[in-house]
């Protein structure tokens, strides 16, 4: 399966991410296949750049984004927001009886 998450570069606290296609088996800072794009959270105003087509055509091959950067793709408008970006991760409490 191929996915489509953020590599973390940069110094210790001051991270850059870089956006990138990989082989969901490979180790998170291990080879990728294409970069996509940069995010850059520190810098004042944030720095996001996506390349769109090459983004939109991974999605089209049936890429699947990790929810950071989906959220990402949404902010720069290669995907649209959907109502819910995924289900909730958290189980709700049962009720005692």
């Amino acid at each position: 399966m191929v996915k489509m998450r953020l590599v973390r570069m940069g110094d210790k606290k001051s991270p850059v991410y870089r956006i990138v296609v990989v082989d969901a088996r490979k180790a998170a800072t291990g080879e990728y296949i294409d970069k996509v794009g940069f995010y850059d959270p520190k810098s004042d105003p944030v720095t996001l750049t996506v390349d769109v087509d090459k983004a939109k055509d991974w999605i089209a091959k049936g890429v699947q984004p990790t929810e950071t950067v989906k959220s990402l793709l949404v902010q720069t408008g290669v995907i649209e927001k959907s109502a819910k970006l995924s289900p909730a991760k958290t189980k709700g409490k049962k009720k005692k009886k």
